[in-house]
């Protein structure tokens, strides 16, 4: 396959995740379409190119694990389980978003459908319990070994998740214990639903995780070439990707 064809390839994928997005939203007249928008080339990165998983067997005990830490963008989670093959996220749940008794909620609930590896509603308890899963994933490592448990924990993040008190906490411990298999995607787009993040927050947050003992860049978030081509896994460290 060519480069050109390499190219229309991804960009098909990730223009499929906003069709879905943007259509769940409007028909529910309820949600919020910018994340899942913004962050359809990162995701399509990241779940054809790193991702290790199986849609066919999805407890599969050592998974990648995928947390949307951005809850309100749960259209991009569901979008991904659709197009990936999940057999209980069907295109009726997709035309259901937000609707009573549908497994597609607002915010990913946990339980609801294969794939939802956590509930993320408060913003930066899905960044919290990914640190968790980290950790987890390391001492099941070291007591059975790395032929048996060596998955990663990929996050995606936004503004409001780390304006959260519980982040600062989260980010600290992550850092010491050196969870060099957590990756953390922040969408770092500068916008809340108030406005500008410029009217609550100044700090640079790359200079923050960097702080904590974080390996940090910034990545250009529509190019799939710098996405993939910033060494997402950076080893011995916990890592995040400003987009």
């Amino acid at each position: 396959m060519s480069d050109s064809d390499n190219k229309v390839s991804h960009t098909q994928m990730a223009n499929a995740i906003r069709a879905l997005a943007m259509d769940a939203v409007e028909a529910a007249n309820s949600g919020h379409p910018g994340m899942p928008m913004g962050a359809a080339d990162v995701a399509t990165v990241l779940f054809t190119r790193f991702m290790k998983f199986n849609p066919s067997d999805p407890a599969w005990p050592d998974r990648d694990r995928f947390v949307l830490s951005a809850g309100h963008g749960s259209m991009l989670l569901y979008a991904l389980l659709h197009l990936l093959g999940y057999e209980d996220m069907t295109l009726d749940q997709i035309r259901n978003f937000r609707q009573l008794g549908a497994a597609t909620a607002g915010h990913p609930e946990y339980g609801h459908a294969a794939g939802i590896e956590t509930t993320t509603g408060p913003l930066g308890q899905g960044l919290a319990n990914a640190v968790g899963m980290a950790i987890a994933e390391r001492h099941l490592a070291a007591e059975f070994g790395a032929d048996i448990v060596d998955h990663y924990t990929y996050v995606l993040a936004g503004d409001g998740c780390l304006m959260e008190g519980i982040s600062h906490e989260a980010i600290s411990l992550a850092g010491h214990l050196k969870l060099s298999r957590l990756i953390v995607l922040f969408d770092d787009n500068g916008i809340s639903i108030d406005g500008p993040i410029s009217l609550s927050e100044s700090g640079d947050q790359i200079e923050r995780f960097e702080a904590a003992g974080w390996h940090a860049e910034r990545v250009d978030g529509h190019d799939p070439e710098a996405i993939a081509a910033c060494a997402i896994r950076r080893a011995g460290l916990p890592t995040v990707r400003a987009l």
